[in-house]
């Protein structure tokens, strides 16, 4: 007898992927101290959407061919929860336990930032004081898991519309 896949199967094994694939991505930032380089964190975005299109591609070739608009939508909005939640977790493990001083280099940077684009110290310690307050632990945590499932939403809208594959309308 064949499995029948669903949605939150698929979601989930391509969530774990996508998750994993993203820690190794944020490591390899961390590492190299390019963490507070957003340019390059951006290019993390390019991992989701590529595990997305393979996730879509497996549920509609184990689904008959066939994979409707919310199905799509569905299987790329879950798996991105899945996968902002376990990077939003190895963030906080690696920001609290492994490199403390983490925090401390992105402020840094920021603050290098907003001297390069001439703004008076005033501006630049209310802009670094507003920075340290949304950079606490658990906002930190939450505005991962919560703009990743926002991110993924929008790649899915599109990825499902170019992917989708409705089943064609029988009459009896």
């Amino acid at each position: 007898m064949e499995t029948q896949t669903t949605t939150a199967r698929t979601a989930l094994k391509f969530g774990i992927i996508s998750g994993v694939a993203g820690i190794i991505f944020m490591t390899v930032l961390y590492v190299s101290g390019q963490a507070a380089n957003t340019g390059l964190a951006w290019l993390g975005t390019v991992i989701t959407i590529i595990v997305m299109v393979l996730a879509m591609k497996e549920f509609r070739t184990l689904n008959g061919g066939f994979m409707s608009y919310g199905q799509g939508l569905g299987i790329g909005t879950l798996m991105a929860g899945i996968s902002g939640f376990l990077s939003a977790v190895y963030s906080y493990i690696y920001q609290e336990f492994i490199d403390t001083t983490l925090r401390q280099q992105i402020l840094d940077k920021v603050r290098e930032d907003l001297e390069n684009r001439g703004m008076d110290d005033a501006q630049i310690e209310q802009a670094v004081e507003m920075t340290q307050k949304f950079s606490s632990p658990g906002i930190t945590f939450a505005i991962g898991v919560i703009g990743s499932i926002f991110i993924g939403f929008i790649i899915a809208l599109i990825i499902s519309a170019i992917m989708k594959k409705d089943k064609p309308f029988e009459m009896e």
